[in-house]
């Protein structure tokens, strides 16, 4: 199954802890938690029932060219030619991505049993999935 997102990938931070009396609370930060939000709802509206075997997934992520970029170096990043080595990490888009998608897409992320990530520029920002089966 094919899936595209069309939302701009966001890093997993590090969490952000607050004490409540005796206890800390652990909760992403907003942006992340906003990210998480809405690609669920980009997900639900896809009306997908959720995969209960072991899986694969393949993960395509494409970011905005930097504005700063020459006209020249912005059509070699959106051609493929240059691709992102900045941060980023494209673990870390991968650890939003799956955490938002659980109980969506899949049941737990705990199914993935291979995962194939990278990371591209683009001038439409999305992310492009694809989940199979394994038998």
């Amino acid at each position: 199954m094919k899936l595209v997102f069309d939302i701009e990938p966001v890093q997993q931070a590090r969490p952000r802890a607050t004490r409540l009396g005796k206890s800390i609370r652990l909760y992403d930060p907003i942006d992340v938690k906003t990210f998480k939000l809405q690609l669920k709802y980009l997900a639900k509206a896809k009306r997908i029932k959720p995969f209960d075997d072991s899986i694969e997934v393949s993960l395509k992520f494409y970011r905005k060219v930097q504005a700063s970029v020459s006209h020249v170096e912005h059509d070699r990043r959106v051609s493929g030619i240059h691709r992102p080595v900045v941060k980023p990490d494209v673990d870390n888009y991968v650890k939003a991505t799956l955490d938002a998608l659980n109980g969506i897409i899949w049941k737990d992320d705990a199914q993935i049993v291979t995962l194939h990530a990278s990371k591209y520029y683009s001038d439409h920002p999305r992310i492009e999935m694809k989940v199979e089966v394994l038998k």
